[in-house]
C-alpha cells in the first residue's frame, strides 16, 4: 500500500468515536467488551507464553518484547499487555479515544507510546514488532486483505499475531446484532454490520496470503447466569485465532 491508502473506515470511527468517554465504564457502551476481556486474555497469555516460552507464573513473563495493539481504543487490552512486561505501542484512528487511554494509564503509572497513526503507517516507517494484536477491528476497517497484509508486515520474523472477531453466521447476528443493540441494549444501535462479519475460513485465508500460519484458534461463549465468557469449541458466534510468522 501507498502512504496516501488507509484501511480506516471514518463512518466507523466517528461512531466509536461518540460514546469514547465511556471506554473505562463497565456498565457502559463498552460492558460487553470488559465482560469479555478476562476470556481474551486466557487465550492471549497461553499462546504468547507457549510461543514464546515464557514462564506462566512470571507477574511480567513478556519483558524484553514488543507488542502493537492495531485498534486499542481505550486501552482495555494494551494496559494488560504493557504490565505483562510488553512494551507496548498502541494505536487508533480515534483520536478520542487515545485521549481516554492515555489519561487512564497515566493514572495508572503504565507506560504505553499512545498514538494516532495506522498499521499501515507504522509499516511504511519501517516499525516491527514480537507481536500484533488485532481485536474486534477486522468487522470494522474498509480492506480486510489490505489490514491483514499491514498486520503481517508489522510482524518480526517469529513473531505472533492474535486477532478476534464475529463470525458471519444467523447465531452472530441474532446474538451481536439483533440480541445486544436492539434486545438487551449493550451496545449502541448500528454497532455492528453483519455483512462486515469474517467467517474463520476467510480470516485464516487472508492471514495466509499476508504469510502468517494460523496454529490456534478457539470460540467465546457467553454464560448468562454468570453474565462472564469462556472459551469453547463452538466458533459460531465469537472466536480468536492466534498465528505466526515464519
Amino acid at each position: 500500500m501507498t502512504a496516501s491508502q488507509t484501511t480506516v473506515d471514518p463512518t466507523e470511527v466517528k461512531r466509536f468515536a461518540a460514546h469514547a468517554a465511556g471506554w473505562w465504564d463497565p456498565s457502559g457502551s463498552f460492558a460487553p467488551l470488559h465482560r469479555l476481556n478476562p476470556a481474551r486474555l486466557h487465550f492471549i497469555r497461553r499462546q504468547f507464553d507457549s510461543h514464546f516460552g515464557r514462564d506462566s507464573r512470571s507477574l511480567t513473563p513478556y519483558r524484553g518484547l514488543t507488542l502493537c495493539d492495531v485498534g486499542c481504543g481505550g486501552g482495555l487490552i494494551a494496559e494488560p499487555m504493557a504490565r505483562l512486561g510488553f512494551r507496548v505501542t498502541a494505536i487508533d484512528a480515534d483520536e478520542t479515544a487515545l485521549a481516554v487511554a492515555h489519561a487512564h494509564a497515566a493514572a495508572g503509572g503504565i507506560t504505553i507510546d499512545y498514538r494516532g497513526e495506522t498499521a499501515e503507517s507504522l509499516v511504511a516507517a519501517g516499525e516491527r514488532f514480537d507481536a500484533v494484536l488485532a481485536l474486534e477491528i477486522v468487522e470494522h476497517i474498509a480492506d480486510l486483505q489490505a489490514f491483514l497484509d499491514a498486520c503481517g508486515a508489522l510482524l518480526k520474523p517469529g513473531g505472533a499475531f492474535i486477532g478476534a472477531t464475529l463470525n458471519r453466521t444467523p447465531q452472530a447476528y441474532a446474538l451481536a446484532v439483533v440480541g445486544a443493540e436492539y434486545v438487551l441494549g449493550w451496545l449502541p444501535r448500528g454497532t455492528h454490520d453483519w455483512r462486515r462479519f469474517v467467517r474463520p475460513s476467510e480470516f485464516v485465508l487472508g492471514l495466509r496470503r499476508a504469510g502468517l500460519t494460523t496454529r490456534r484458534m478457539t470460540g467465546l461463549r457467553y454464560r448468562p447466569v454468570r453474565s462472564d465468557w469462556v472459551c469453547t469449541d463452538d466458533l459460531a458466534i465469537n472466536y480468536m485465532l492466534m498465528a505466526t510468522k515464519p
